[in-house]
């Protein structure tokens, strides 16, 4: 497991980085999960500039560079100030721009300021509750009177550190839960889109077939070459065969899905049918279908498939005539 831990305040004079610094290194110390440190400065993001994200689907580089880094997460732990008895805005800019990628993961807070951050995190818990983030119940509150010299050098009493160690337990524990969760969801949007692909080959659609493949996608088809590599490569193969048919048809079967992080496996059994140009109707022949795929900033594509054709040793004939 992957746990970020966002740093919340991007202002000058921010003591924000001596707090953020000290949750990671005594994260780094435990052996549960990685722990990365994650800077709103390193993110500068729009504001509103982009339409909801709830597709997943982002216009901006910065959003998605914003994205890919929160969707590598598998629970967080906010470092957050209190502004004006509330968030501050740079943190909920960041929430409000992606909005999947936080979905069916934990969440723990780290707060600091006059009454040591509590109205900031109370309107965090209402937030993480819209973004699907299950927020943990213990959390670490650092009052600037009693936590910090002068107001501006951190200087945390011991007890902090078993408050600390209590987010994290936390955290860690609800993320490993909701594993399955993310998984369950992970597979449903893999098989959405192989759904989107079928679509686009019924209607012989070739950018919808572009947004479901990666640019440097590997084919291993049953015509020649030996693979076919990039999308053009893949694309043109697909057109070739919108050439031949006046209407076509693709079934998917017995399809199974494996998910481990960001990357994905599905096998089952493909066949192209349908209509061919001189008005002959092919019921097309079954194969072995493979993909691989990844999960990136515009969702699950297909980095790699491969469609084979059982043979017989003896004769060297394919099998085509082989139903599932």
């Amino acid at each position: 497991m992957k746990i970020g831990i966002v740093l919340g305040s991007t202002r000058p004079g921010r003591v924000g980085d001596q707090v953020a610094r000290w949750v990671h290194a005594r994260a780094v110390d435990r052996l549960d999960a990685e722990y990365a440190l994650v800077d709103l400065r390193d993110h500068p993001l729009p504001h509103l500039e982009e339409p909801p994200g709830f597709s997943g689907s982002y216009q901006d580089e910065r959003t998605r560079e914003w994205a890919a880094t929160v969707a590598a997460c598998d629970g967080f732990v906010f470092v957050t100030p209190e502004y004006n008895h509330s968030v501050p805005g740079v943190l909920k800019n960041a929430l409000d721009h992606v909005h999947v990628e936080w979905n069916g993961k934990a969440a723990g807070f780290v707060s600091y300021g006059g009454v040591g951050g509590a109205r900031s995190v109370e309107q965090l818990r209402l937030v993480c509750g819209a973004l699907q983030l299950a927020d943990v119940a213990p959390q670490v509150t650092l009052p600037l009177a009693t936590e910090f010299a002068d107001r501006t050098e951190f200087k945390p009493g011991a007890h902090q550190l078993d408050a600390l160690d209590l987010v994290l337990d936390h955290v860690v524990a609800w993320s490993a839960a909701l594993t399955a969760l993310r998984r369950g969801d992970a597979e449903a949007a893999i098989r959405q889109r192989l759904d989107a692909i079928v679509d686009g080959l019924r209607n012989k659609d070739l950018e919808t077939l572009r947004r479901s493949y990666a640019p440097d996608v590997v084919s291993f088809d049953v015509e020649p070459p030996l693979q076919h590599v990039g999308v053009e490569a893949k694309l043109e193969n697909w057109a070739k065969v919108f050439t031949l048919f006046e209407k076509v048809d693709y079934e998917l079967r017995d399809l199974t899905v494996a998910v481990s992080g960001d990357l994905a496996v599905g096998h089952g059994f493909g066949r192209v049918s349908g209509t061919l140009k001189d008005g002959v109707v092919t019921d097309g022949m079954w194969v072995r279908a493979t993909f691989v795929l990844r999960d990136t900033r515009d969702g699950w594509v297909i980095v790699h498939d491969q469609a084979s054709v059982p043979f017989d040793f003896a004769t060297g004939r394919g099998m085509t005539e082989l139903t599932p």
